[in-house]
């Protein structure tokens, strides 16, 4: 991965597809429920994809009750009605958990990442920039090593991964794909910081648009 985070970021900011800026936002526990709606929304085979099985919505909804959101990270990118359509997840984990990763980071800590877009919002680079913002993000906080697992099956996975220069295995149907990172840098600090505030106002600009539809449309 190139050291250019801020130039990177920028460019995707100014290069907007089907005139639509996708920014990405942190999301806390007060976005919990808007999370269960987004995995809930997605069909038997997109659940596959994103969790590795057909989940019922039982134990999707004991996986979004289970979000750490002081200890992991949860990114999401809202759409113009205001719903999630894109969530990142962000786990960090000791070393220990992939075996091989002595061979890549001396950290204690590596992290795990996980996607998931909405199909209204696919074709859009959505799960680009997630992805994106949790390796500039991993790297912010001295994370060196960031992991995606997934089917094989996944294009869209096998897409982001060869694109970021992931190194993949593929065994048994799944593949492991890894990434490693540099170190922080001003750019990659301030790339993210400058995405986040941008993120919070756009955030803010559609919840007041929200309320006020509400408040001024009659209730059928």
């Amino acid at each position: 991965m190139q050291d250019n985070p801020l130039r990177r970021w920028l460019t995707s900011l100014l290069a907007r597809k089907g005139g639509k800026t996708v920014l990405v936002k942190a999301l806390s526990k007060r976005d919990r429920r808007r999370v269960l709606r987004h995995f809930l929304a997605l069909d038997k085979d997109d659940r596959l994809l994103r969790f590795g099985s057909m989940l019922p919505d039982e134990q999707v909804t004991a996986y979004v009750n289970k979000l750490d959101f002081a200890h992991d990270i949860v990114f999401g990118v809202y759409n113009t009605r205001f719903q999630l359509v894109g969530v990142g997840h962000l786990a960090f984990t000791s070393k220990e958990a992939h075996p091989d990763s002595i061979h890549y980071t001396d950290k204690e800590k590596v992290a795990e990442f996980g996607v998931s877009v909405s199909k209204s919002a696919r074709g859009q680079g959505v799960g680009t920039r997630l992805f994106e913002r949790a390796a500039v993000h991993c790297r912010n906080v001295d994370v060196d090593t960031l992991y995606m697992q997934c089917l094989s099956s996944n294009r869209t996975m096998m897409h982001i991964a060869k694109k970021a220069g992931m190194e993949i295995h593929r065994e048994y149907g799944e593949a492991d794909a890894h990434l490693h990172l540099p170190p922080p840098s001003p750019s990659s600090v301030l790339a993210e910081a400058l995405e986040e505030q941008m993120a919070k106002i756009d955030y803010t600009v559609k919840s007041n648009a929200r309320a006020a539809l509400r408040f001024l449309l009659p209730r059928r």
